[in-house]
């Protein structure tokens, strides 16, 4: 019979679990046999995609800094000897996008790779990511893999003494250090004269201070958390997290550096500091490669998630003359709508998340925080080579709401995504006759409203989440106050629905004018 429990550790398109005690109410559902079990499924899937027979397969395995890593990673090892695959490679401490470079580098073209990640999640999390040469896995195919794994069950574990370890990030950082050479035009060591931190938070991305930044002449005193500890002992390493970027923030201006860079665990997400201490993530962050990009794909398509700003799109449009065509949240749905666009002919080199997710066509359509980082980099030894200031300059003009923050509201019943689907529906109707509400044209996702000057003067998304049983809220304003004003207004339709929660105030969204 099935084992449904294992269905359920999908995430979308990866997969997630609990992989350590620790943490109360937590169960541990992502053990060593289902992992076995996931990896014998890889190699009889991957053989059938590539029709390849299973004894010729090279799979790499690589994995973040988790505490569970070792253990499930010598599991997936098991399931893949189990399975009969020729060559396993240990790629050891990695990031995500190395994994997916390792089918592509002619020195390693694995058929495929498994990155083991939870992201930024706590320490008790780990998951598995997994790549082919065509990408990363989609959600259906990740459905697929964990149907055959519940169809193979659990199986004695069989030795695994033909493991060998390859020097994977080594390659990976030396394209990069080849990609901000060749971009930068200024020789072997283009970032001298700049002082560049790093917060790695005790991820997989401290390599990218001994590896690429030193290797290229810059300053890297003052970086911090670059050992990998999964017990992530300092802050959680994620652009987004408050605590995270106030770290990163305060070594900036200890160090007096020219720029502070903040990676995600698995390195597939970056934030950044300006040399004025100020945060450039998630509005600020699609900006500014937005504006690399424009510059040299004059009116290009730049494909963000629902929840960007209203003076992100003014500025991308307005003032650097792209296009920007917000869709549905979801790193894969940006990145996949964008390869949609190309594929029909209308050219998008940049899609990216809020949450830091970012991919360049140029770069594989590829969510990679370290290439991002390498493109602003390139820039930056550009400005400084000719005296033209910093990139934080490219962003001078951003329209930025005076406040911003997200709500989340909580959804009771079982059947949480059938009673989203009702509450949106009601409440589009309940907008559209609202004074000073509009329903803001082109939109893909939720309910977006656009609000006049009088009734809180900014804009609100009222959504399904991707994966919880919630309803977050997005909410901008323009006005101090106005956030408030637009909340209390939501917050009297929603209430008369048994089945949710009052809106909670989940976090403020930095903003220029809060910092």
């Amino acid at each position: 019979m099935m084992n449904q429990a294992w269905l359920k550790l999908q995430n979308g398109s990866d997969i997630r679990g609990v992989a350590l005690d620790g943490v109360v109410g937590e169960t541990v559902n992502l053990t060593p046999e289902i992992v076995r079990s996931i990896g014998l499924a890889f190699a009889q899937w991957l053989s059938q995609q590539i029709g390849k027979p299973i004894t010729e397969l090279k799979v790499a395995v690589g994995h973040d800094s988790r505490l569970s890593s070792d253990t499930l990673k010598t599991a997936v090892f098991q399931g893949l000897a189990k399975a009969g695959c020729r060559f396993i490679a240990d790629s050891g401490l990695s990031s995500t996008p190395a994994m997916f470079m390792a089918t592509v580098f002619e020195n390693h073209a694995y058929d495929g790779t498994i990155m083991l990640t939870a992201s930024h999640l706590p320490f008790n999390r780990n998951g598995l990511k997994f790549f082919t040469r065509n990408g990363g896995l989609e959600k259906d195919e990740i459905t697929a893999l964990l149907t055959l794994a519940t169809e193979i069950g659990t199986f004695e574990a069989p030795p695994t003494s033909k493991i060998q370890k390859i020097p994977l990030m080594d390659d990976y950082a030396a394209s990069l250090v080849a990609t901000i050479r060749q971009g930068a035009g200024q020789g072997n060591k283009p970032l001298s004269g700049l002082k560049i931190v790093v917060d790695a938070g005790n991820g997989a991305g401290g390599f990218f201070v001994e590896k690429v930044l030193k290797p290229l002449g810059a300053d890297t005193h003052g970086s911090q958390f670059l050992q990998p500890d999964g017990a992530f002992p300092n802050h959680i390493p994620n652009p987004e997290d408050s605590a995270a970027m106030d770290a990163i923030m305060a070594a900036v201006n200890h160090h007096q550096a020219d720029l502070g860079i903040i990676f995600d665990t698995d390195v597939d997400r970056a934030g950044a500091v300006d040399k004025n201490g100020h945060p450039i993530n998630r509005n600020r962050f699609i900006a500014l490669m937005a504006a690399i990009v424009l510059e040299q794909h004059p009116g290009t398509v730049i494909v963000t998630d629902s929840v960007t700003s209203t003076g992100l799109k003014q500025w991308i449009e307005n003032t650097l003359g792209g296009v920007h065509y917000r869709f549905k949240r979801g790193y894969k749905n940006v990145i996949n709508e964008s390869i949609r666009l190309n594929r029909e002919g209308q050219a998008s080199w940049l899609a990216m998340e809020t949450s830091g997710h970012g991919a360049l066509k140029e770069n594989y359509f590829l969510d990679d925080g370290a290439y991002q980082i390498a493109k602003i980099l390139i820039k930056a030894a550009q400005l400084h080579a000719e005296g033209k200031g910093s990139v934080d300059e490219l962003i001078a003009g951003l329209p930025e709401p005076v406040e911003a923050k997200e709500y989340r509201v909580k959804i009771t019943t079982e059947g949480f995504g059938a009673e989203a689907d009702k509450v949106l529906k009601q409440f589009e109707l309940f907008a559209a006759k609202q004074p000073g509400w509009s329903l803001t044209p082109n939109n893909v996702e939720g309910v977006h409203v656009t609000v006049d000057a009088a009734h809180g003067h900014g804009w609100f998304l009222i959504r399904k989440s991707l994966h919880d049983p919630v309803l977050p809220i997005n909410i901008e304003s323009e006005q101090t106050g106005g956030v408030a004003q637009i909340a209390t207004q939501a917050k009297s339709f929603l209430n008369q629905f048994e089945q949710l929660k009052s809106p909670k105030y989940s976090r403020s969204i930095e903003t220029s004018a809060t910092t």
